[in-house]
């Protein structure tokens, strides 16, 4: 589903994969609803981090594995 992502996603591509505003998602990463870190102040996102997002919001995320 986000195979034409990067491994790594930017805040621009992860907004624009989620479709929320730079706000929403900020504050997403504050909270750590989606897993991610900074270097420097700059965020890198894993594609991973924002599919596992989707399934825990969507509730397909499978929690009995």
């Amino acid at each position: 589903m986000f195979n034409q992502y990067p491994d790594i996603m930017t805040v621009a591509e992860a907004c624009d994969t989620l479709q929320m505003s730079r706000n929403t998602l900020y504050e997403l990463l504050r909270n750590k609803a989606i897993k991610a870190f900074q270097v420097n102040r700059i965020w890198k996102i894993p594609r991973e981090a924002v599919e596992e997002y989707c399934r825990r919001q969507s509730g397909l995320y499978n929690t009995k594995l």
